[in-house]
């Protein structure tokens, strides 16, 4: 466990030394601000709360921005290393494969983890300091703050599988882009076609949820936008969540299951990389 300590200090040193962990933050702080004190503009006439509005606000912000960060710290993690021959020099000290990969993700996970929760926290101390209250939307800011740092969590998994399929980083780069631009955008855009063509004769309720498991990121939105009676109402995907019965519990299990199997497979695969 010591060593996994080391790698992910070494890692977040890198980051900072990288401004990785300064410019992810002031990024996100940035976007969440404007969207609480812009996007929250109309809750007077629509009798909406600040803080629900920018949770609905920042969680489609978070499913374009997150994975795409996520993917662009964690996609060279392994080939980088192999390119520019340091990882011969990390494995000749007393340090196993599997805690080389543990202990990177521990660091950029760390990374991203400080950035989300500074960057969003700053908005919601904002609207709290300007008298904008609404406690009862604050156990939906913090399930956000908290899914959104677990949807990084996943897609540096994502990058970390890509980075030890691939032998040059330029591939790697491309395949993560890729990644991002299926699950992001394209997937929904491909379920939306299915469901429409088939008029609900074979694609089933069954089938929907677990289409929609199959992408993290309709998880974390159903997550977020359903999570409580007052974001899902103003959301307007409340009836969604209904009709398809996944619970919370249930998508945050999904959300796990995405960091655990690329990360697993990222780990067997390194195991038998030869350097």
């Amino acid at each position: 466990m010591r060593q996994v300590i080391i790698i992910a200090g070494k890692e977040l040193r890198d980051g900072m030394r990288n401004r990785w962990v300064l410019a992810t933050t002031a990024l996100l702080a940035a976007l969440a601000l404007t969207l609480a004190f812009l996007g929250a503009a109309p809750t007077g006439t629509v009798k909406v709360g600040a803080l629900a509005v920018t949770i609905v606000s920042l969680s489609s912000l978070t499913i374009f921005l997150v994975p795409l960060i996520a993917l662009l710290l964690s996609y060279d993690a392994i080939v980088g290393e192999v390119d520019r021959g340091t990882m011969a020099l990390l494995l000749a000290y007393p340090v196993t494969r599997w805690q080389i990969i543990l202990g990177k993700f521990a660091g950029h996970l760390g990374i991203m983890a400080f950035a989300t929760v500074a960057g969003y926290g700053i908005a919601g101390l904002a609207l709290q300091w300007a008298g904008n209250e609404d406690r009862g939307a604050w156990t939906a800011f913090t399930i956000m703050v908290a899914s959104s740092v677990l949807l990084g969590g996943v897609f540096i998994a994502i990058g970390y599988l890509v980075s030890t399929l691939v032998r040059d980083r330029g591939t790697a780069g491309g395949i993560a882009v890729g990644v991002w631009l299926f699950f992001v955008l394209l997937y929904d855009m491909a379920l939306l076609g299915v469901l429409v063509a088939d008029q609900g004769r074979t694609v089933t309720a069954g089938g929907l949820n677990l289409l929609l498991l199959l992408n993290p990121a309709d998880a974390y939105r159903l997550l977020n936008l359903t999570a409580t009676p007052d974001v899902g109402g103003f959301a307007g995907v409340a009836g969604l969540g209904a009709r398809t019965g996944l619970g919370p519990a249930v998508l945050l299990g999904a959300l796990a299951a995405w960091v655990v199997v690329p990360l697993a497979a990222a780990t067997a695969l390194f195991a038998r990389r030869q350097i």
